[in-house]
């Protein structure tokens, strides 16, 4: 099996800067204060006991919630969500495609959202993700593990630089496993970055990994 290197040996310029995180729900405290910082080449475990923020952390960097109390800043500027659309992608437990599209329909959308990686489109993508042959099925006919494979392949279409992945082993066997992780050490080797959610993922990881661990 693969072995992940949590990190790149030397992390280069600062990407990401977390201070004095908190966020709320009907007033009780769900995480923080808390701070991290992220550099270019690191992937980070998220760590905490269930209900401890990790996905609420993943989908407040997506823009999908609105962070009650802290800092963020993106290379070393003020983080704006509307500015940065294109450097971050999310892949949380719903997988965000439309089950009636097929595959390929679905990445075609999401590039014409955000563009697309040099060198790469959305046949070659999902042939190196192991969809040969179901490009064009509807997803609805899809196993889990192959709308997993369909929701990772924007992973290496999108050119995002911070990747926000919760759970991203779930539905997967070995070979996918290996994938997630081939794809996550690529990334990080071209300067990229990523926050990972996951109850198993230390079993894939080489060393000791960089934790963002969660407390309220």
């Amino acid at each position: 099996m693969t072995a992940l290197s949590a990190t790149a040996p030397s992390p280069q310029k600062l990407l990401l800067e977390a201070r004095a995180l908190s966020f709320y729900r009907q007033d009780e405290p769900v995480f923080g204060p808390l701070d991290f910082c992220l550099h270019e080449g690191e992937v980070a475990l998220v760590e905490g006991d269930n209900g401890s923020g990790k996905t609420t952390l993943l989908r407040i960097l997506a823009g999908l919630l609105h962070l009650d109390e802290g800092e963020l800043r993106w290379r070393g500027q003020p983080w704006r969500r509307i500015e940065h659309l294109g450097d971050t992608l999310f892949l949380g437990h719903h997988l965000g495609l439309k089950s009636d599209l097929s595959a390929r329909e679905n990445l075609a959308v999401a590039a014409g959202t955000y563009g697309k990686r040099p060198g790469r489109d959305v046949t070659n993508v999902l042939n190196d993700i192991g969809l040969a042959g179901y490009e064009d099925e509807p997803v609805r006919r899809l196993s889990a593990g192959q709308k997993k494979r369909a929701a990772l392949a924007r992973l290496l279409l999108l050119p995002a630089t911070l990747w926000l992945l919760d759970e991203p082993y779930a539905n997967l066997d070995r070979t996918g496993i290996e994938l997630v992780n081939r794809l996550l050490l690529e990334h990080a080797a071209e300067g990229g970055a990523a926050l990972v959610t996951s109850h198993g993922a230390v079993s894939f990881l080489q060393g000791e990994p960089k934790r963002v661990r969660m407390h309220a």
